[in-house]
């Protein structure tokens, strides 16, 4: 069985483009705690859209699908699942959830785990959640002929239990002793959680969740505020294309976690950067702007067309209603122009027609 031994990380020599990702994100990290201390409820809003965004997009890449209609309505409680894809969106959102209040008591053990994958299943009635693989499963490709194969063979049934263990047990050490810093760490163990595969289904689920979970327990939480699961299903091409290089040689311990390190920190990164974009509307003095403020700059920053939902979806630090009536003071004033009627309104900046 493969070794976990993640005090081999601190003594490689990372490449300066990761060092360099690492320290910004360092840097964004306390600018964040700076925000949440000034402003908290000015950033419940944020914490709304991002849960719902993290348990659609997550969801989306494995093909568990529903409309944002019913999305949003079942986040509001306002309808029940009407299928199984409805039934684990849901359970994501409850996992999702747990994480949020609660990642300071979820410490990273195989039991834990399991009772997160146990929640992530119920409310679908599956009868393997909450416990590891019982059949060989495998990593599948497919061709551009349309023909699939089995591209990487994880840790066999009978192996799982105590690989998860090991993995736990060993990530626990390095964090413990900080020899190598969290934001390499956390991607390495994600890489070996997926490799080993533990379950019958939702590995794929279990590992944002568990990023995400990682992430806070390490201080970084801008999950909570912006949608990490979000940001890998727009990249998520490349997101697969790093996991088939990191998962290269797993067995022989001579694979090399690099690429798939390299992507999540730029995922974290850009994280961050759309978070500071959301809330840098506030002063130095944690002041916050005015709704005409708040939508006056997203205007000037906007090349395009652009439409009254996409205001609203851009300043969630404001309400709908004022978002609308700041949109329609900009008209009134020259500063846009409104274009079309009824469902086909957009807008345009006033200075790009020359």
């Amino acid at each position: 069985m493969r070794d976990f031994d993640y005090s081999k990380l601190a003594e490689r020599t990372w490449p300066s483009d990761i060092l360099n990702l690492v320290a910004k994100i360092h840097e964004c990290r306390g600018r964040q705690d700076m925000f949440v201390r000034q402003k908290p409820v000015e950033l419940d809003r944020l914490v709304e859209i991002a849960r719902i965004q993290s348990t659609e997009a997550s969801n989306k890449i494995e093909g568990i699908v529903t409309t944002s209609t019913r999305m949003k309505q079942l986040f509001e409680e306002k309808t029940t699942p009407r299928n199984r894809d409805e039934d684990e969106i849901m359970g994501y959102r409850d996992v999702l959830n747990t994480i949020h209040e609660s990642n300071e008591y979820i410490p990273i053990r195989s039991s834990y785990i399991l009772q997160l994958h146990r929640d992530l299943l119920r409310r679908a009635g599956a009868s393997y959640g909450g416990s590891f693989k019982n059949v060989q499963n495998f990593i599948r490709e497919t061709r551009p002929d349309g023909t699939s194969f089995i591209r990487f063979t994880p840790v066999a049934p009978y192996e799982t239990p105590e690989a998860m263990d090991r993995l736990c047990a060993a990530y626990e050490q390095a964090a413990a002793k900080e020899s190598i810093d969290a934001l390499i760490l956390i991607p390495c163990f994600i890489v070996d959680f997926l490799c080993i595969h533990p379950f019958n289904d939702g590995n794929g689920r279990m590992s944002r969740l568990l990023t995400l979970l990682l992430l806070y327990k390490n201080g970084y939480s801008v999950g909570k505020y912006i949608s990490i699961e979000k940001q890998i299903e727009k990249t998520k091409d490349r997101y697969y294309d790093v996991l088939e290089t990191a998962d290269a040689g797993w067995h022989e311990e001579e694979n090399d976690p690099t690429p798939f390190i390299r992507y999540m920190l730029t995922v974290i990164l850009a994280c961050y950067t759309e978070f500071e974009d959301r809330v840098g509307l506030m002063d130095i003095s944690g002041k916050p702007s005015t709704a005409y403020d708040v939508v006056k700059k997203y205007v000037e920053e906007k090349v395009g067309k652009f439409t009254g939902a996409e205001v609203v979806a851009s300043c969630p630090s404001i309400g709908r209603s004022s978002a609308l009536a700041a949109l329609k003071k900009l008209a009134d004033e020259g500063v846009i122009l409104r274009q079309g009627a009824g469902r086909g309104t957009y807008y345009i900046r006033a200075d790009s027609i020359e």
